[in-house]
């Protein structure tokens, strides 16, 4: 499965390349609520699509000005 496109679905992976930190620091994201519900959960994991990550880093605090990649 494809999951660097904006139809497909970001993993902890993908998402944390996106916004530049280790992908325990998305997990811990998620553990402290930060993080929006995923998208999808397949096999346990969470998957969450590239628009929903988008719209996320936008609306995160210290983020104004950043234009979006």
């Amino acid at each position: 499965m494809q999951l660097m496109t904006d139809q497909g679905l970001w993993s902890y992976k993908e998402i944390a390349a996106h916004i530049r930190v280790q992908p325990d620091t998305v997990r811990s994201y998620r553990k402290h609520g930060l993080l929006p519900p995923p998208d999808h959960v397949e096999g346990g994991k969470p998957y969450w699509y590239a628009d929903t990550v988008r719209a996320w880093v936008a609306s995160r605090p210290g983020n104004r000005g950043r234009r979006p990649d």
